[in-house]
């Protein structure tokens, strides 16, 4: 259905004559008489009658007319929404790691509710493949996700990702062990995320590198958890460096060849320049 048409019956519905819609709108008065004249056989109804010299709308055109009030209503508040020089208004739904989310997001979030009140952001935690998924379904608009340097995340050709930040990764074993080669771990059992292909996909990468195929015995999620089974000798696993460990756990750096984590903030292509979802990826490479 032709947006200007139902705007020019709207007016009709308002004015009550074709001359003083022509005016409003700056048009001919048969230019008016066409518009409406096509919506009435778009519609399939008569949507104006004769009263003498002028026309009053047809109990079809009133109700069309009601339409369009909630039907132009909605259309001007999508261009608003979408004006890319309007003030953002509406609700970004993110889902990542807990990681970026304590890091990336949740300063921008706070930085958001000063200078952009008009956005909200919603937040659920999720692993990478988890959250792509999601992506993948319009259930959320953005996704944090991550992978490493060996093992780069694979994306659909509609997505596109944003890098964010990079952290180095090590070997988490018992202190006070010391550096030694990595093909030096291959009888060891081995920990790996619970959630996520990403830690194993990198680990397998490392080992065959090394000559040997890692003896995965656990796959635990949280690194909390992941440290406590290190400490109580149920086996090592791959961990962030430079980040506070309990006692009783080292991280190793690895260098031939390195492991680095990289964060990634992903969208669908091209909506990316959805006002709310732009001013929230800026802010978060900004950050």
């Amino acid at each position: 259905m032709n947006i200007q048409r139902l705007r020019v019956l709207l007016e009709l519905s308002r004015l009550g004559s074709m001359r003083e819609v022509a005016d409003e709108l700056a048009m001919t008065t048969s230019s008016v008489s066409q518009h409406i004249s096509a919506l009435a056989t778009e519609v399939g109804s008569p949507l104006v009658e004769p009263v003498g010299r002028r026309v009053r709308l047809t109990p079809a055109g009133h109700r069309l007319a009601e339409h369009a009030v909630t039907i132009l209503a909605a259309v001007d508040a999508a261009r608003s929404d979408l004006d890319p020089s309007a003030e953002p208004h509406g609700v970004v739904r993110v889902a990542g790691f807990a990681t970026a989310i304590r890091r990336s997001l949740l300063p921008v979030v706070a930085e958001l509710a000063t200078d952009h009140p008009g956005v909200e952001v919603r937040l659920s935690e999720y692993e990478p493949l988890e959250a792509i998924d999601f992506l993948g379904r319009d259930d959320i608009d953005l996704a944090l996700v991550y992978d490493y340097n060996l093992t780069p995340i694979a994306l659909r050709n509609d997505m596109t990702a944003t890098e964010l930040w990079s952290m180095p990764w090590g070997l988490g074993v018992r202190s006070p062990s010391k550096p030694a080669p990595f093909a030096s771990y291959a009888d060891r059992d081995w920990i790996v995320n619970s959630r996520n292909t990403a830690d194993t996909d990198a680990l397998r990468t490392l080992a065959s590198m090394a000559g040997f195929t890692p003896r995965i015995v656990h796959r635990i999620d949280s690194l909390e958890l992941v440290e406590d089974l290190i400490v109580s000798g149920h086996g090592i696993g791959l961990l962030p460096r430079g980040r506070a460990t309990r006692r009783g756990v080292r991280v190793l750096p690895l260098t031939d060849p390195p492991l680095t984590l990289r964060a990634y903030a992903v969208a669908r292509r091209g909506r990316e320049q959805w006002a709310p979802l732009r001013v929230l990826l800026n802010s978060l490479v900004r950050g």
